[in-house]
């Protein structure tokens, strides 16, 4: 790991430490606890204008969440803001409802202007500000982003527009073009500050801003403060407010979090086998680059799930179908990378799927916070492969929580499951509607006595299930395997090397044998006993042929011939011995693995 990429993590778990109650962090009160609680203040006693207090309340919000109520009183008096909050917080109407405060209606020039990093989070923001001004006439708020025709938006921009939601890029488009003149903008935004940075968007931020009025208030938002961030508040804010969450503010809510090891080769099947055992209703799949996107969409477009992808090479039409199918419900599954998930804005995500570990471990706490939302719990699955392992021990670390490893569950598992969630389905049946035509038949078909009942029930089951209970495979896939284990090594002749003590006949030490036979405690060339027996040559001092120790008791003699990694000893050639470690550690395809299972 870099030096600065070790920082960032080292920074990301103070904040999270001192500012956040992360996921997990929950006990059997926290119900009645939640309850105790102080409700936040109510928007109309902020001195909110009529008509947007009236929008809001039909929207369905009475009190304002900790962000909003330390963040509205202050931007309402133009003083610049600092707010550190994460995703899902109600940024949009801490900042929003005090700018459509300010706006002049009867002015039409560009009066407010707010970056955010992506299209999806610009589409969202002005959605969100709209709804906000719905009895407001006179008001026109526009999102401008890349993958839209810039002559729409300029034909738009033309009608006159007060409030312009954009990405860094399209916004700088627009000013080279002269379609956005800033001369009378009083407010600026930067959301989601921190992905901008970590986009690669800074210096066109730092252009923007120099275009803007001097006298102007400056307001940013961003989940961390990194030093850039904080850089660039000190160049463009003055006197700014810095406004925070407290632990009890920011929770992520309880989210059942599990991780898998897997080989790389098995992910797909891993994936899918989660996906038919927990069956959530809407799921979120996330993986690191595009490619993966494409190909896990074609996959499991393959295997027969209603699942769609979403990444940045996607054109907006494309976009926008993707996630009218998911919002809908036609599409289950949504497969994304980070960058274009950061606009998904979906309450009743029911589990989120790692299918890669994500690079920064920022990106894990966004992404199991798509899940357990609105007071709902949620499941969180990431797969690990090899020595990915160490990176869920540094979440664990800095997010303080817990991620507990499962076991895979198997294809009779996932069967066993489905014909309990047929039997419930039957129990309701049972208990709240009429069966009596119904058992009638049955009745009918049982007096014929070529059937019970037993039977019939489980033609049914049969018939519910389809080919699933024959379908269970035979073959097993690695994660199915059961471990190096117990008594016995290998039966091709070498030493039980991933087990306990090895039978005669497997290789391993035999049991109440002398010690002559293995050599054991005799010094180079001095050995005793049969040669044949015990394996020791004079070609091969202490190694078969292909290399390997012939019994356990000469890996275990070898081992103490060492200290420090340099030889206690050397062959009769005069060559020295050193240890192997492959001789000692079992490996696979070059990076150590596991070797028990829980």
């Amino acid at each position: 790991m870099s030096k600065e990429k070790k920082k960032k993590n080292e920074y990301f778990g103070t904040f999270l430490e001192k500012e956040i109650l992360t996921a997990n962090r929950y006990d059997g009160d926290a119900d009645e606890k939640e309850g105790e609680e102080k409700e936040g203040r109510r928007y109309e006693d902020a001195g909110i204008d009529d008509r947007i207090l009236r929008a809001v309340k039909e929207l369905g919000f009475e009190h304002m969440t900790p962000i909003q109520e330390q963040a509205i009183p202050l931007f309402m008096t133009g003083r610049d803001i600092i707010g550190q909050a994460q995703t899902g917080t109600g940024k949009t109407a801490a900042f929003g409802i005090p700018i459509l405060q300010k706006i002049d209606p009867e002015n039409r020039a560009l009066q407010a202007v707010i970056l955010c990093p992506t299209r999806e989070l610009a589409m969202q923001a002005a959605d969100e500000l709209r709804k906000f001004a719905k009895y407001m006439n006179g008001i026109k708020v526009l999102p401008v982003y890349g993958g839209q025709e810039i002559y729409k938006q300029i034909k738009n921009l033309k009608t006159g527009v007060q409030i312009v939601v954009g990405t860094p890029g399209r916004v700088m488009d627009h000013m080279r073009r002269h379609t956005l003149k800033m001369d009378q903008v009083h407010t600026v935004v930067l959301d989601e500050a921190d992905e901008m940075l970590n986009m690669g968007f800074r210096e066109d931020i730092e252009t923007i801003l120099k275009e803007m009025p001097e006298k102007r208030q400056t307001g940013l938002f961003s989940a961390t403060m990194p030093k850039p961030i904080l850089d660039i508040t000190k160049t463009y804010q003055k006197d700014a407010a810095y406004v925070k969450m407290t632990p009890k503010e920011v929770t992520i809510p309880l989210i059942k979090q599990a991780y898998y090891q897997v080989r790389k080769q098995d992910k797909e099947e891993v994936l899918c086998r989660l996906i038919d055992y927990y069956t959530p209703g809407r799921a979120l799949i996330f993986c690191n680059t595009k490619r993966m996107v494409d190909e896990l969409t074609e996959h499991l477009k393959g295997r027969g799930y209603e699942v769609e992808g979403l990444h940045g090479d996607l054109t907006q039409g494309q976009r926008d179908t993707v996630m009218n199918l998911f919002r809908s419900g036609r599409t289950n599954i949504l497969i994304a990378t980070d960058v274009a998930a950061r606009g998904i804005d979906v309450s009743d995500v029911e589990a989120v799927y790692n299918f890669d570990v994500p690079e920064d471990i920022e990106y894990y706490v966004h992404r199991i916070g798509r899940t357990g939302r609105a007071g709902k719990t949620g499941r969180s699955f990431t797969l690990v492969v090899g020595r990915e392992a160490y990176k869920i021990r540094d979440i664990e670390r800095i997010c303080h929580t817990k991620i507990k490893e499962r076991k895979v569950p198997s294809a009779a598992d996932i069967t066993a499951r489905k014909a309990e969630k047929i039997l419930k389905e039957a129990t309701a049946v049972i208990e709240n509607e009429d069966i009596s035509r119904a058992t009638e038949y049955i009745l009918d078909a049982v007096a014929l006595g070529q059937y019970s009942a037993t039977q019939i029930a489980a033609a049914f089951m049969k018939m519910k299930l389809g080919d699933e209970i024959e379908d269970i495979r035979a073959e097993k896939f690695f994660f199915e395997k059961k471990p190096f284990q117990g008594k016995g090594g290998r039966s091709d002749g070498r030493n039980g090397r991933f087990g306990g003590k090895g039978g005669q006949n497997d290789g391993g030490k035999h049991k109440g044998g002398d010690r002559s036979r293995s050599g054991y405690g005799k010094k180079p060339g001095g050995r005793t006993g049969d040669k044949n027996k015990s394996g020791y040559g004079d070609k091969s001092n202490s190694r078969n042929e292909k290399g390997g120790f012939s019994t356990k008791g000469e890996k275990n003699r070898d081992k103490g011939r060492f200290a420090n990694g340099k030889p206690k000893d050397v062959r009769r050639d005069g060559s020295p011995v050193y240890r192997r470690e492959s001789d000692f550690e079992p490996r696979y395809g070059g990076l150590r693995i596991k070797t028990k299972f829980d």
